[in-house]
């Protein structure tokens, strides 16, 4: 196994890793959810800093799961123009959106990791700071960029290779 494989190999573990913590974020967010909807409505006494930690908690498991996702193919694609395209068309198209989701996310873990760094604040009720969480789109959005360009890597592969 060659160097480019092994590490594709330990970041393709780690973002399953990641997707597991995101997963596992689910349930006490839905016991949170649950418990805050019944004391407001049977007590009338919310708890407080629900809506708080279920953005945090939603913000890990979406940042932490979507690169992922990306790594089993789940996300939504659109064919409906592209399927009717050869199989050199499809590919060149499937690099053309590879290289720009690049572009985008690149930016989008440089703004991460650039405002988790500057964040200093804390959330109003329970105080818990923000930068891990801001920090948290700069982690995700890297894993998310790494999982493309191992995409990006065998589509280009795909378009050299010949048919079989």
């Amino acid at each position: 196994m060659g160097a480019w494989q092994g590490f594709r190999s330990v970041v393709e573990r780690v973002i399953r890793y990641s997707a597991t913590v995101g997963m596992v974020t689910l349930l006490p967010l839905m016991l949170i959810t649950t418990a805050d909807v019944l004391g407001r409505s049977f007590f009338n006494k919310p708890i407080a800093g629900t809506f708080e930690l279920s953005e945090y908690m939603l913000a890990v498991l979406i940042l932490l799961g979507a690169a992922y996702t990306q790594q089993v193919k789940g996300h939504v694609t659109v064919a409906f123009l592209t399927h009717t395209f050869g199989r050199k068309a499809q590919l060149t198209c499937r690099v053309v959106t590879l290289t720009l989701s690049l572009l985008i996310v690149g930016i989008l873990v440089w703004q991460g990791f650039k405002l988790g760094i500057e964040e200093a604040g804390v959330t109003d009720q329970l105080r818990v700071p923000r930068a891990p969480f801001k920090m948290l789109v700069g982690i995700g959005g890297g894993l998310m960029w790494l999982q493309l360009l191992f995409d990006l890597a065998d589509t280009l592969a795909a378009l050299v290779r010949r048919p079989a």
